[in-house]
């Protein structure tokens, strides 16, 4: 057991869902996190942007589904049996996320995580909480409402303060 400095904040471990895109592994807030579902391909939407696949029905409702890899810019997705649709609950609405692929959920203490480098046009460091350390592995961990409130998302309105 780890003792904190007497100055340090009182923090405690986060659980991240951790998925794949490219040769990148990266983390969201589980708490954010609905469900995690096979890809199928969606209902096309006119107008959409790239990432912007087109909408699924989910039980009575309707969810965008963004493929995160053309949003990231990281080549033409393939679509195969480890590709998934992350869905989200974020605000007051639904989306999903489609990744390569699922790995684990991970804790992270505070101190595995460590700030993030200025990562040039690869991702905006605005959605980037920081990078989250276990032992060789290193996660990408993205601010998801942050992410999806976005103005280029243009997916769900402002969250409230």
């Amino acid at each position: 057991m780890t003792t904190a400095t007497p100055d340090a904040a009182p923090a405690k471990a986060a659980e991240y869902l951790a998925f794949t895109l490219g040769q990148e592994e990266y983390g969201i807030d589980i708490q954010k996190v609905s469900e995690i579902r096979s890809y199928e391909t969606p209902t096309r939407i006119a107008n959409a942007p790239d990432f912007v696949k087109g909408v699924v029905n989910l039980r009575g409702i309707i969810v965008p589904i963004v493929d995160m890899r053309i949003k990231f810019d990281l080549g033409t997705p393939s679509y195969d049996q480890f590709t998934v649709v992350i869905i989200l609950n974020i605000g007051h609405r639904v989306v999903g996320m489609v990744v390569d692929r699922v790995s684990d959920v991970t804790t992270l203490a505070p101190e595995q995580i460590k700030q993030a480098p200025d990562m040039g046009s690869a991702l905006n460091t605005d959605y980037v909480i920081g990078l989250g350390t276990l032992d060789e592995r290193m996660l990408i961990l993205i601010d998801i409402d942050q992410l999806m409130s976005s103005p280029e998302m243009g997916l769900i309105e402002r969250l409230a303060a």
